[in-house]
């Protein structure tokens, strides 16, 4: 990434702009936002790198004989939060997390991203990524607590004053758009309460630092508004929940590789865009704990509501795992439909991304693309087919994941072993719940 502005460009800006606070933000594995907050005076001695944290305070990072850390502030990532306070302005630096001897830390998802930008670089590639990030504006309670509950009855592509959000959508766009982000689309989605945000293709890292500004934003501005937005796969049984459909593609000497200029290929797609779809398909089993990572998402992999449940590719229809768009050359892209807003953004683009890289490497063609509804077809119409399923709980996904040995190489021991342990520990107490529809199915019965 291109160095755009320097430690002195960043202490004039604060000066200039009247910022009084300032943010210094990373990721945890789990994709939860954290930050520590500065004054303006302490402003030097971050960019200077020698603001600290106690790692051990943050689950999956690190033990307390190992929890002292550096954060080192990326300057391009400096950003005043345009709905905070025009007097004493809050501002954000993302940063990179450094341990106690000043090396990258191994549990920075940030630096795992990093990691596999850089392997595809050495390839020639930059890999570019568009999100589709959906999420639900709930009602709060009389003590400003979240809800289930909206009023709205608004559907697809629906305005006001059918459309309840449409107000504070405006304004997430506004704020997003006030610092420096383009939005390509936003629109009310099939749910009620449910919206739809699409941030403008960047490369992976960008566009990973920009789906946590973006989530922090869609949240602040909801509150504001007297909503909660919320990026839960399935808050509400019988409606269609909420994905982060990635829309990838690499570019070598700033063309798209994806696009066949053969003019060969039916569908306009080069071998390079197979090989990199088969290498996802070889490992989607394996990044699913990952990009689909809570008990809530696989509650979405139902049949009618637009998710995807089995693995397979088509131009044709959105039933299918992969989705090849309608576009040429420059937009030539594959679309993944599975991931969910509630990724970590870092470590879902990296092992996308290297999964793809896999496939070019060792040539992995992707099967037959299946063009007819795959929900409709018989599970023997499928098994012929060679369709498989996508995991269907968490704890069929922790399983897959262990079985790729992949997936470890890409994360790295560190966030591997954390992850699968956390989420291990989800699942359990998730399983030993006794849920309402369990008393309401055989409490009277029984």
């Amino acid at each position: 990434m291109e160095n755009k502005m320097t430690k002195q460009d960043i202490i004039q800006m604060v000066k200039d702009e009247d910022v009084e606070f300032i943010r210094l933000q990373f990721t945890d594995i789990f994709g939860n936002l954290k930050n520590v907050a500065i004054t303006a005076s302490q402003l030097e001695r971050a960019l200077n790198n020698d603001c600290m944290f106690d790692g051990s305070s943050i689950e999956g990072f690190a033990r307390i004989e190992e929890s002292d850390m550096y954060l080192y502030p990326d300057c391009n990532t400096m950003e005043i939060f345009p709905w905070r306070p025009q007097q004493g302005k809050v501002a954000r630096l993302i940063c990179d997390i450094y341990d106690a001897h000043r090396n990258p830390f191994e549990g920075d998802p940030r630096y795992i991203l990093k990691k596999a930008v850089s392997e595809a670089a050495k390839m020639g590639y930059v890999f570019n990524v568009g999100p589709e990030c959906e999420f639900f504006l709930f009602n709060t309670d009389e003590n400003a607590m979240p809800t289930t509950i909206t009023h709205e009855k608004a559907s697809y592509f629906d305005l006001g004053p059918m459309d309840f959000g449409e107000n504070a959508r405006r304004d997430m766009v506004l704020s997003l758009e006030d610092m420096g982000y383009v939005v390509e689309a936003s629109h009310h989605e099939v749910a009620p309460a449910q919206e739809e945000i699409d941030l403008h293709y960047n490369d992976a890292l960008n566009i990973a630092d920009e789906i946590m500004t973006f989530k922090l934003t869609v949240k602040s501005i909801a509150k504001r508004h007297g909503l909660h937005a919320t990026f839960m796969p399935k808050p509400i049984f019988g409606v269609n929940g909420s994905g982060m459909h990635i829309n990838m593609s690499l570019s070598k000497d700033g063309k798209n590789i994806f696009a066949d200029e053969t003019e060969n290929d039916k569908l306009g797609l080069s071998k390079e865009a197979y090989y990199f779809m088969g290498g996802l398909m070889k490992h989607i089993l394996g990044i699913t704990a990952v990009i689909n990572p809570l008990v809530n998402s696989y509650k979405r992999f139902l049949p009618g509501y637009e998710a995807p449940v089995y693995i397979a590719w088509s131009p044709m229809n959105r039933s299918p795992l992969i989705r090849i768009p309608a576009g040429h050359a420059s937009n030539t892209r594959i679309e993944l439909r599975s991931p969910d807003p509630t990724a970590n953004p870092y470590l879902a683009l990296a092992l996308c991304l290297s999964a793809g890289l896999d496939g070019i490497k060792n040539k992995i063609e992707p099967p037959e693309s299946i063009d007819q509804n795959i929900f409709e077809m018989t599970e023997d119409e499928r098994s012929k087919a060679g369709i498989n399923a996508i995991p269907r709980t968490l704890f069929e996904a922790i399983n897959e994941m262990e079985k790729d040995d992949f997936v470890r190489q890409v994360l790295g021991d560190h966030i591997y072993y954390s992850y699968l342990a956390t989420k291990k520990e989800e699942w359990e107490k998730y399983r030993s719940q006794v849920t309402q529809w369990e008393l309401d199915e055989y409490l009277n019965q029984f």
